[in-house]
């Protein structure tokens, strides 16, 4: 039985006109999906304020005060922590501001 003989310049034509076509295929495909737009949906605009907050030494808030009212928030924490009890903190806490 004799065998047949393949050129390889017949097959790297081949393999080169198959790549040709592939690359115009995905070149197509991608212009495609370039044209398709998505919408996306535009994040709230959230507005927060900023206050002191005095907690426990378990993390509970126990009073909030405004921004320009620091003293006060540390006197407070003070009188919390006074004749053995467990000892409070002031720390900054961020609030959404509600618009109706």
């Amino acid at each position: 039985m004799a065998r047949k003989v393949v050129s390889r310049k017949a097959k790297a034509a081949e393999a080169e006109a198959a790549e040709k076509l592939a690359t115009a295929k995905n070149k197509a495909s991608k212009k495609k999906a370039s044209t398709r737009k998505s919408k996306k949906k535009q994040a709230e605009d959230v507005r927060l304020k900023l206050y002191w907050g005095v907690f426990s030494q378990n993390l509970k808030r126990v009073a909030v005060f405004e921004f320009d009212q620091k003293k006060d928030a540390e006197k407070r924490a003070l009188e919390l922590s006074k004749g053995g009890k467990s000892p409070h903190f002031i720390q900054k806490v961020k609030e959404e501001i509600k618009f109706e």
